[in-house]
C-alpha cells in the first residue's frame, strides 16, 4: 500500500516548512521509520521519517522548496503499485510552492539567495552525475559558486546524495586550485572564533577593512525561523503593554564566586549565565507573581520555573526551556544549560525543549551592549535583558572605589507585573546577586 510523505507539523507554531535535504532519490528502497528528508521549521532542522516500506517512487517538492504543513512531498509505494491516483490528487490540490532559493519557479525571476547547503555525505564519486536531462547535479548554492569562480561543474567531484555538487565540494575545488571561495577568510582574516566584527575569545572585536565589505542589492529570502520571529514580534510588542524597569548591581561578589567555584572544577567551568540563571530561578520562588501568564481573562502563577535562554543563531533567535530551574544546584544548572546551548547552534533541539518557558533571559554582555530592553515572549510576562559586567568607580562610605557593575533591565507584561511588584522582584535579584553565598548552599 503507498504511503504518502507529507510536509508534517513538527512544531506547534509551524505553519510551513522548507524542504533542506532528501536523503534518499528516487528509486531507493525504503524501511519504515527510515529517515528519508531532513526539513527546516521556524526553530529548528528535523528528521522526516517513513511511515512505511517500499521504494521511495516519487519526490513532489524539490531540495530548497516551501510548503505549507500537510503539502504532499513524495510517495513512497511498491515497484509496480499505481500511485498515479495519488499524483492526480496532489496536482489537484497542489499550493503555491515557494522555488528554491537562488532558482526561481518555472515563469518567474529569481528573488531568492541560496540555501544552506547539507553536511557532505562519507562517499565521494570520482566525477558528478548528470542528471535526467544531461545537466550536472548540483545544488543552487553550488552552481552559483561555482561560476563566480569559473569552475565547470562537470569537473568537480559530488559528495551529496546520489553524488550530487554542493557547497563544500566548490570550495574544496576552489582550494586545491588556489582560488579563494566566495566568502572565504583572506589572509589574516579573523580565525578561531573571532569573526568580522565579533567579539572574540579576548573580548577584542575585529573590525572589516577597508573596502572588505560587499554591498550588494538582493533580495534574502526569509528562513522558517525569522518568519517566526516576525510573527511573534508583532504578537507581543503591539498588543502586550510593555514596560522597563533598569536597576545596577555590583558584582563584585558573584564574580569572586564563580572564580573560587571554577577553581575546584573540572571538565566544565560556571558561567556569568549560569550564576543569572539561578538566582533569577530563587528570586521567582519568592516573587510567583512574576512568574506568571496573561491567559485574557485570569492570570496564570506557574508551579515551576522553567526559565527561557535567548540564544543568538544565524539567520535568528531560538529559547531553549531550562526545566525545573528552582530545584537545581549552580553545578547543574551549568551542565544542562551547556547542552542545550550546544544543540540549539546545532539547530537540534525538539519542540518542547524551546516551549513554555515561564520567564526568559537574554544577555548581550558578551557584545560590548552595557544595556537594552528586550521584547517579552508571549505568554511570559517578563524578560530580563543582561548587560556587559564594567569596571566603574563608584563612591562607597565616601570613598571612591573601582567596582565591577552589571546594568539590567527587566520589560514587564503591565497585564500581569505593576511597576511596585517588578521593582521588588529586581531588588531580591540584584540583593542574592550581592550577597551569593546562599546561591551555593
Amino acid at each position: 500500500m503507498a504511503t504518502k510523505v507529507v510536509m508534517a507539523q513538527l512544531s506547534p507554531t509551524m505553519e510551513e516548512g522548507k524542504l533542506v535535504e532528501w536523503k534518499l532519490a528516487e528509486g531507493d528502497p525504503v524501511s519504515q521509520g527510515d529517515i528519508v528528508a531532513e526539513i527546516e521549521t521556524d526553530k529548528a532542522n528535523m528528521d522526516v521519517e517513513a511511515m512505511g516500506s517500499g521504494v521511495l517512487r516519487k519526490i513532489l517538492v524539490q531540495e530548497g522548496a516551501t510548503v505549507p504543513v500537510g503539502t504532499l512531498i513524495g510517495v513512497i509505494a511498491d515497484p509496480e503499485e499505481d500511485i498515479e491516483p495519488i499524483l492526480a490528487e496532489a496536482a489537484v490540490a497542489e499550493p503555491a510552492v515557494a522555488a528554491p532559493a537562488g532558482e526561481p519557479a518555472p515563469g518567474t525571476a529569481s528573488l531568492g539567495t541560496p540555501a544552506e547547503e547539507p553536511a557532505p555525505a562519507a562517499d565521494v564519486p570520482a566525477v558528478a552525475p548528470a542528471a535526467r536531462d544531461g545537466r550536472v547535479k548540483a545544488s543552487p548554492v553550488a552552481r552559483k559558486m561555482a561560476a563566480e569562480l569559473g569552475i565547470e561543474l562537470g569537473t568537480i567531484p559530488g559528495s551529496g546524495p546520489g553524488g550530487r555538487i554542493i557547497k563544500q565540494d566548490v570550495e574544496a575545488a576552489a582550494a586545491g586550485a588556489g582560488v579563494p571561495a566566495p566568502g572565504a577568510p583572506a589572509a589574516g582574516a579573523a580565525v578561531a572564533g573571532v569573526a568580522a566584527g565579533t567579539p572574540g575569545a579576548a573580548g577584542i572585536v575585529r573590525l572589516p577593512a577597508l573596502g572588505e565589505g560587499r554591498l550588494r542589492d538582493e533580495r534574502i529570502e526569509a528562513s522558517q525561523m525569522r518568519k517566526a520571529i516576525a510573527r511573534r514580534l508583532a504578537e507581543s510588542i503591539g498588543p502586550v503593554p510593555h514596560f522597563f524597569l533598569t536597576t545596577e548591581i555590583d558584582m563584585e561578589r558573584a564574580l569572586d564566586l564563580r572564580a573560587e567555584l571554577n577553581a575546584g572544577l573540572d571538565g566544565f567551568k560556571i558561567g556569568v549565565t549560569d550564576i543569572l540563571l539561578k538566582t533569577a530561578a530563587e528570586a521567582l520562588v519568592r516573587h510567583p507573581e512574576v512568574n506568571a501568564s496573561w491567559e485574557g481573562d485570569a492570570i496564570h502563577h506557574h508551579g515551576r520555573v522553567d526559565l527561557g535562554i535567548a540564544v543568538a543563531l544565524e539567520g535568528g533567535l531560538i529559547t531553549p526551556v531550562l526545566r525545573d530551574a528552582e530545584g537545581k544546584g549552580l553545578r547543574q544548572i551549568a551542565v544542562e544549560t551547556a547542552d542545550l546551548i550546544e544543540r540549539a547552534h546545532a539547530r537540534k533541539l525538539m519542540p518542547e525543549e524551546y516551549q513554555g518557558a515561564t520567564f526568559s533571559i537574554s544577555n548581550l554582555g558578551m557584545f560590548d551592549i552595557e544595556e537594552f530592553t528586550a521584547i517579552i515572549n508571549p505568554p511570559e510576562a517578563a524578560i530580563l535583558a543582561i548587560g556587559k559586567t564594567r569596571e566603574k568607580p563608584v563612591v562607597e562610605e565616601g570613598e571612591v572605589r573601582v567596582r565591577r557593575r552589571m546594568r539590567v533591565t527587566m520589560s514587564c507584561d503591565h497585564r500581569v507585573v505593576d511597576g511596585a511588584t517588578g521593582a521588588r522582584f529586581l531588588a531580591t535579584f540584584k540583593g542574592m546577586l550581592e550577597n551569593p553565598l546562599a546561591l551555593v548552599l
